[in-house]
């Protein structure tokens, strides 16, 4: 095995103001003590992905060279992002958050994985093999295949820590905004589930049947004209005080926190200067919209307004707590973590421009699956 190789995806920023996406070929990778060797089978692209695979890249300006594994995409840098990036100026990095695959090969301590199919969040994945710690691996149960383990950390989880956020911070019901995304989906699985009331914001009325369709009560569209009231209805009937917001710029997070006070108001024992005494949360999770984030300060000063990572809740709550929600994800990953992918691609064709056209788009619904032995 060492003088096979891997293949793995690479994305790098040059001096010259350029993002060059390519493909290199690696030694195999040997498994160290407490350590797997993983074929990696499956993987999916994620917004949280496009950060470091696209960065602030110009999509518009792609350009490609060679073909097949010897393709290279470059792609325009605006030159005031430029500074912002000088960590990583001229150093190759691989890419890919999560994936699955079969475990082929384990250093001491870790041989009873081997065979075994594992879901791992360690970092590029975009590769046909990767070593990672084995206590980093999920376990997959029987008969769950690789690419049902493919997405089983990063949606699961943050939809699982969503819920569990809402808990600590002593809320009783949560709105979550771009709400008909896979994510979106596995959280109205879970609320369902768990009896925890649910407010979903999403832009088109497909997507209001979609999720009704799941069972979800409480669905608004804020592309129509009474959203404003429609929120304020639903914030009213379910008492929702916290909110994940997928989008992040824009006026979302401010009407979401206006429309909360207003439904405060309407059960609130008389009238303050300083609004409502109900404290209100928005924790922005993602970035769909890349615009300033406008806040209209209707909301009192009982507020509050900040991001929210998966990373720095696991370490909040904790290994043991961190390890039942692993196991949840592994019991449920065919029916509350289903994921749906609209396409399945090689390393090859995620250099192609119309599978870039595609992902970068960051489309409500649309998800790209990389499959790297392919």
């Amino acid at each position: 095995m060492s003088n096979e190789t891997s293949k793995e995806l690479r994305t790098n920023i040059t001096s010259a103001g350029k993002l060059e996406l390519s493909i290199v070929s690696v030694p195999m990778p040997v498994p160290k003590d407490g350590e797997v060797l993983i074929r990696v089978e499956a993987t999916p692209i994620n917004p949280s992905d496009l950060g470091l695979l696209l960065g602030p890249a110009d999509v518009s300006t792609m350009t490609h060279s060679g073909s097949g594994d010897d393709t290279v995409v470059t792609m325009d840098v605006p030159a005031e992002m430029m500074p912002a990036l000088a960590a990583r100026v001229d150093k190759p990095l691989p890419i890919g958050n999560e994936g699955a695959g079969v475990v082929i090969a384990a250093g001491a301590g870790a041989e009873a994985l081997v065979g075994k199919t594992v879901g791992v969040a360690g970092g590029a994945m975009y590769s046909q093999f990767r070593c990672v710690p084995a206590s980093s691996c999920l376990v997959m149960n029987e008969g769950t295949t690789p690419a049902q383990g493919a997405s089983c950390f990063v949606n699961p989880l943050t939809a699982l820590g969503m819920v569990e956020t809402m808990k600590m911070e002593n809320h009783t019901a949560l709105v979550h905004t771009a709400a008909a995304s896979n994510l979106g989906q596995m959280l109205v699985k879970i609320c369902l589930a768990d009896g925890v009331q649910l407010v979903n914001v999403v832009r088109k009325p497909e997507q209001v049947e979609q999720l009704k369709a799941l069972g979800a009560v409480h669905v608004v569209n804020s592309s129509v004209p009474s959203f404003k009231e429609d929120l304020v209805d639903a914030l009213v009937a379910t008492g929702a005080t916290i909110a994940f917001d997928a989008t992040g710029g824009g006026k979302l997070a401010g009407q979401i926190l206006a429309a909360m006070e207003v439904a405060a108001n309407k059960t609130a024992d008389g009238h303050s200067i300083y609004g409502s005494t109900t404290y209100k949360q928005v924790y922005i999770y993602g970035g769909l919209d890349r615009s300033a984030t406008i806040l209209n300060r209707a909301f009192g000063m009982s507020w509050g307004l900040g991001g929210w990572l998966l990373t720095p809740f696991i370490g909040k709550i904790g290994m043991e707590k961190f390890g039942a929600l692993r196991q949840r994800v592994a019991d449920e990953i065919s029916t509350t973590f289903d994921s749906h992918y609209t396409r399945e691609v090689s390393l090859a064709d995620v250099l192609s421009a119309d599978a870039i056209k595609s992902y970068s788009k960051q489309a409500t619904g649309e998800k790209t699956l990389i499959k790297p032995q392919l």
